[in-house]
C-alpha cells in the first residue's frame, strides 16, 4: 500500500525544505507539494515534524555468543528497539570462531536475522587466517554483498588479530575493493594490565578501565594506521573513545591518509565514573571496551564530530543482563563486555548534540545515518531523502519529549545506561521500507518486515589503483 507522509519538513544531510514524500513499493517514488496520490493510500500526519532519513547504526551486536553467553537481544528484539529510535537500518558483525570459515559464520547470522524488524547488513571479522579465509573473503565481496571486513586488536586468546593477519587481511581488502575496520586495543597490554589488576586483589568493575587505559587505544590505532597507510588501504576505526585516538585520526587525515572514525552515544555522554558505582551491578552494567573515559575525552568527540574528524556515530549494542554480567562477579575479565542503546542513539545525540548547539539538524542526519550509507557504499539507496532511494524514513518531533529508562524501552535488557535522561527531540513514526513500524510509542512491524541489503565494493577506487598503480596514494573511498 502507497504511504504518503503529509505536511512535515524534509531534512537531509545538505537541505531543509517543506514537501510531502510519497513511497510506494518500499522505495521514495515522489517529493513535493500537492502530489498525485493514488486510491487506498495510507497518510502519515508529520505536520510540525521533520521528515528525515532513518538511522544507520553501523555497529551492532544481535545474537552474538560471546564469553560464555549469548547477547540477551535477538534480531527480533533488538531491531524492535533500534526501530522505536527511528533506526531503520543496522550493519551488524558475523565474528566466526577461530578456524571457523567464513562463509558457515556468514549463513548462521544471516539465519538468526531473518527474524529482523529494521533492514540489516554484515561486517564480516577476520579472526583467524588461512587460504580458505582468503578465498571466502573475494566470495562474500563478490556475491554476497559484503564490503567491509573487522579485525579486533584485542581479546587475546580469543579474536584477536595479531600484525601478520592485519597485513594480510588488508592487503586482501585492498584487493577487492572492501574496507578494513578495527577494534582499536591493544590486547597483549590489556592482558598483561588486567594481570596485573587481579595480582592487587582488584576484581571489581572499578579494575575496567584501569586495564584498558587511552594509550591502549591509540596505540593500536595508530599501529592500524600505519599498516592501512604502507598497503594503501583506507581503514574505519570503530567505537573512538580516546582524545589521543582523535588525534591519532586527524594526524593522518592531515597527510592525504583516508581515515574514518566511528563514536558511540554512550562515549558521548557517561565518563568512567560509573564504574565507582558502590552497586556493584551497576557498575558491572556499563563493562564493555574501550570503557567510559574521563569527562575531558567527551568533547574531543565532540570536537571530532563538529570537525569532519570522526563520521559516524554507533552504539555497539551488544545487550547482556544483570544475570549475564554476574559472571564475573569475583573477577572483571570475565563480566561479558557489551551495553546496549540501540533504541536511544538518535535522541541522545539530538539532545545533547542539536539541542545544545553543538551540531545542526542536517548535521546529526550525516552523523546519525548519511555518513554511514556514503562510507558503507549505499548512498544514495540509503541515508536521504530523494525519489529512487529507500523508504527508510522517520518522522521527528523536535519537542517530543520522553525520560530514557528501562522500564519502557523495547530491548530485552534489565538496565539502560541512560537511565533518567529526559531528552528533547524523538521518533514518532518510523517507516523500513515503506512500511509504518513504529508508531506513537509502539512497535507494529513484524519480525521478517527488515531486509538484508547488499554493500556493494568500492570499485571505482580499486579499478583507479589498479590503472595508476599507485597503491600509496589512495585517492578516493566512498565519499
Amino acid at each position: 500500500m502507497p504511504t504518503l507522509i503529509k505536511g512535515g519538513t524534509v531534512v537531509t544531510h545538505e537541505l531543509t525544505y517543506r514537501a510531502d514524500v510519497l513511497c510506494d513499493n518500499g522505495k521514495i517514488v515522489a517529493i513535493g507539494d500537492d502530489i498525485d496520490v493514488p486510491a487506498g493510500t495510507d497518510v502519515v500526519d508529520a505536520g510540525g515534524q521533520y521528515v528525515m532519513p532513518g538511522g544507520i547504526d553501523p555497529h551492532t551486536h544481535m545474537n552474538f555468543p560471546f564469553m560464555g553467553t549469548v547477547t540477551i537481544d535477538d534480531f527480533e528484539s533488538g531491531t524492535s528497539a533500534a526501530v522505536a529510535g527511528g533506526t531503520t537500518s543496522i550493519i551488524d558483525f558475523v565474528i566466526p570462531s577461530p578456524q571457523e570459515p567464513l562463509m558457515d559464520a556468514y549463513k548462521k547470522w544471516r539465519g538468526w536475522a531473518e527474524t529482523s524488524v529494521a533492514n540489516y547488513s554484515f561486517h564480516v571479522a577476520i579472526t583467524w587466517w588461512d587460504d580458505s579465509v582468503h578465498k571466502d573473503m573475494g566470495e562474500l565481496v563478490e556475491n554476497y554483498g559484503v564490503n567491509s571486513f573487522k579485525h579486533f586488536m584485542a581479546y587475546k586468546n580469543a579474536i584477536m588479530c595479531t600484525d601478520d593477519i592485519l597485513v594480510a587481511s588488508f592487503g586482501r581488502c585492498l584487493e577487492l575493493g572492501a574496507m578494513p575496520t578495527v577494534h582499536a586495543e591493544n590486547g597483549e597490554l590489556v592482558y598483561h594490565l588486567q594481570n596485573q589488576m587481579l595480582e592487587k586483589g582488584m576484581t571489581g568493575p572499578e579494575a575496567h578501565p584501569m586495564s584498558r587505559p587511552p594509550i591502549v587505544e591509540s596505540e593500536a590505532a595508530h599501529r592500524a594506521i600505519t599498516v592501512a597507510d604502507t598497503l594503501g588501504a583506507p581503514i574505519y576505526i570503530v567505537h573512538v573513545s580516546a582524545e589521543q585516538t582523535v588525534d591519532a585520526i586527524r594526524y593522518a587525515q592531515s597527510n592525504g591518509q583516508r581515515v574514518y572514525g566511528e563514536c558511540l552515544a554512550g562515549h558521548l555522554v557517561l565518563d568512567d565514573s560509573v564504574y565507582q558505582n558502590k552497586d556493584w551491578g551497576s557498575a558491572a552494567a556499563h563493562v564493555m571496551s574501550p570503557p567510559f573515559r574521563p569527562k575531558g575525552h567527551q568533547d574531543a568527540l565532540w570536537h571530532g564530530l563538529q570537525s569532519g574528524t570522526l563520521h559516524t556515530t554507533a552504539t555497539d549494542h551488544c545487550a547482556f543482563c544483570a544475570e549475564q554480567k554476574a559472571a564475573g562477579k569475583d573477577d572483571f575479565t570475565k563480566i561479558p563486555n557489551g551495553t546496549a542503546g540501540v533504541e536511544e542513539r538518535m535522541s541522545v545525540i539530538w539532545e545533547k548534540g542539536v539541542n545544545s548547539g553543538r551540531m545542526t539538524p542536517n548535521e546529526f542526519v550525516a552523523v546519525t545515518s548519511t555518513n554511514a550509507a556514503q562510507i558503507f557504499n549505499v548512498y544514495p539507496r540509503k541515508g536521504t531523502i530523494a525519489v529512487g532511494s529507500d523508504a527508510d524514513i522517520v518522522v521527528w518531533d523536535p519537542q517530543g519529549k520522553k525520560t530514557l529508562s528501562a522500564k519502557t524501552h523495547k530491548s530485552k535488557i534489565d538496565f539502560n545506561i541512560f537511565e533518567g535522561m529526559t531528552v528533547t527531540g524523538i521518533p514518532v513514526c518510523t517507516l523500513v521500507n515503506g512500511k509504518v513500524v513504529y508508531k506513537d510509542g509502539e512497535v507494529i512491524g513484524q519480525p521478517g518486515d527488515g531486509v538484508y541489503f547488499n554493500r556493494p565494493p568500492y570499485a571505482a577506487y580499486y579499478d583507479a589503483l589498479k590503472r595508476k598503480n599507485e597503491l600509496s596514494e589512495p585517492k578516493a573511498v566512498a565519499r
